[in-house]
């Protein structure tokens, strides 16, 4: 282990995981490992899938599917946002060019 990086302790579904990471993502380790216990505790707790393995590819599935989700929709925004820019930048390059005040 380099002297940047650290050995951090998570514990999902009552088992313990030691996990080396860089030390200044030891917090977002931490979270990350939060959200996971609590998304697979609340697929053991639904009944329907058993087995840890399970559990965990159901939970992996489940949060790339999100994942996924809001990547579409920030690329949605992102294209929304550029026809604006350039309906707007367009409009300021033509008011420029007549000499006229751009109205808002």
């Amino acid at each position: 282990m380099s002297e940047n990086s650290a050995r951090v302790s998570v514990r999902i579904l009552e088992k313990d995981y030691q996990i080396a990471c860089p030390t200044d993502e030891r917090s977002d380790l931490l979270d990350s490992a939060e959200l996971l216990n609590s998304r697979m505790r609340e697929i053991r707790d639904g009944g329907k899938v058993v087995g840890l393995d399970r559990i965990a590819v159901i939970a992996a599935l489940n949060m790339a599917n999100e994942l996924i989700r809001l990547r579409s929709r920030d690329g949605h925004l992102e294209s929304e946002v550029g026809s604006r820019l350039r309906i707007l930048r367009e409009r300021v390059e033509s008011a420029l060019e007549k000499g006229q005040q751009l109205e808002l």
